[in-house]
């Protein structure tokens, strides 16, 4: 989550395993998941829902990362449960 700049910070995402927020096939995702190619991941942010395909798993940030490469969004919309 870190390296593909879903997350700004690892504990942030370490904090987003641990409650639930990041599911894969709708089941809540463990920290010690190993994310692969192809999976697909929503992510619960604190006002919207993103959903993500991911495309590549580097070992670590460098410069030439970009998160574009990593993966592509296919969903994104607002959690309803702020509006009411």
């Amino acid at each position: 989550m870190k390296v593909s700049r879903l997350a700004k910070r690892r504990s942030e995402a370490h904090e987003a395993l641990e409650h639930g927020r990041i599911t894969r096939d709708g089941k809540p995702l463990k920290p010690g998941y190993q994310v692969k190619p192809g999976d697909v991941l929503e992510i619960h942010y604190a006002t919207r829902f993103v959903t993500v395909r991911v495309r590549e798993v580097p070992l670590r940030v460098t410069a030439a990362t970009k998160p574009a490469e990593l993966y592509e969004i296919l969903d994104s919309r607002r959690d309803e449960a702020d509006w009411i």
